[in-house]
């Protein structure tokens, strides 16, 4: 049995505390939450169907699968492959019938002493079976790795970022893994799709079991510096775009790289600046923009900083 639909879920870096409060969009009201185990906002987090997955930013080695709303929680053993990546993204996904979740980790690392090259290794932890098993290493030649993935309809998503040597366009790429079909030597089977503009801020998000993106549209002279924002939907290997920020809004989240984040569920996108708890909403079935009630926490400090996630709160769902 679920709660309400959704929540969107902010927390607060306070200093050396983590403050945690969560916006219900149905009554728009914002409560308190405990976040197990989480003591500061440097984790990896990752959500589906009522969990909601941690990886710590520091040795990469803890690993927690939690339900926020009955605050029960499993650590997971430590991941096979790469140790100290210099990037690493986590995504989670439940089955809604069984309850059973796979839990992805992509690891990156340069290659020493060759600044083109990068080691890559996809590891795939499976709840029925508590193992994991690692489904792709390789070297990345003028790419690397993230950390921005999400499981969809499937399928991992993650986007691979340019080690040099390109165009603007072609800054970012998305790499597909299905993750129910196999070569015959039991690898994943890879696709690469393009992204369709000069991308910045990148998120990836599964809206109903549909792959979303939003970012920030870079310039063409100027990549780093945004003229907008927009939400993307992927159909087959062709990008649609949904929405662009009026610039009424997009004024408030400023022109630069990495000042932006995004994440969403069901049919809601939150984005919210880092520098602020402020959530701007996007609902899909309505096409609107709008602000959601103003969040109690308070800014205290120059540098402190907010980040964000959603899940969707349910009773039954067990780590």
């Amino acid at each position: 049995m679920s709660c309400h639909k959704n929540l969107g879920i902010l927390c607060s870096q306070a200093r050396m505390n983590l403050l945690a409060m969560h916006f219900d969009p149905i009554l728009r009201k914002w409560y308190g939450i405990d976040l197990p185990h989480i003591k500061t906002t440097n984790w990896f987090i990752a959500s589906s169907c009522g969990l909601v997955s941690f990886m710590d930013n520091d040795s990469r080695s803890e690993l927690y699968v939690c339900n926020p709303i009955t605050k029960r929680c499993r650590q997971l053993q430590e991941s096979p492959g790469l140790k100290f990546p210099d990037y690493s993204a986590l995504a989670i996904s439940v089955d809604r019938i069984s309850h059973d979740y796979t839990v992805s980790i992509v690891r990156s690392k340069q290659v020493p002493g060759n600044f083109f090259q990068w080691d890559l290794s996809i590891h795939i932890y499976d709840s029925e079976t508590r193992m994991w098993v690692t489904s792709c290493t390789e070297v990345l030649t003028g790419w690397r790795g993230g950390d921005e993935s999400v499981i969809c309809g499937g399928v991992l998503y993650f986007l691979i970022y340019s080690a040099g040597g390109c165009t603007p366009e072609t800054r970012h790429g998305l790499i597909t893994y299905n993750l129910s079909s196999r070569s015959s030597h039991g690898l994943l089977i890879k696709s690469f799709i393009k992204v369709p503009c000069p991308l910045t801020c990148g998120r990836l998000m599964n809206l109903n079991e549909k792959l979303v993106m939003v970012g920030g549209i870079g310039k063409q002279d100027r990549p780093d510096i945004i003229k907008g924002i927009g939400i993307w939907v992927l159909n087959g290997r062709d990008w649609q775009e949904i929405a662009r920020m009026p610039h009424k809004f997009f004024q408030g989240f400023g022109e630069l790289d990495d000042v932006f984040a995004s994440s969403g569920t069901d049919n809601l996108v939150y984005i919210q600046s880092y520098g602020a708890p402020a959530l701007l909403v996007f609902d899909f079935n309505q096409k609107q923009w709008k602000w959601s009630q103003k969040c109690p926490v308070t800014k205290r400090f120059p540098l402190q900083l907010f980040s964000g996630f959603c899940f969707e709160p349910r009773l039954e769902i067990a780590p």
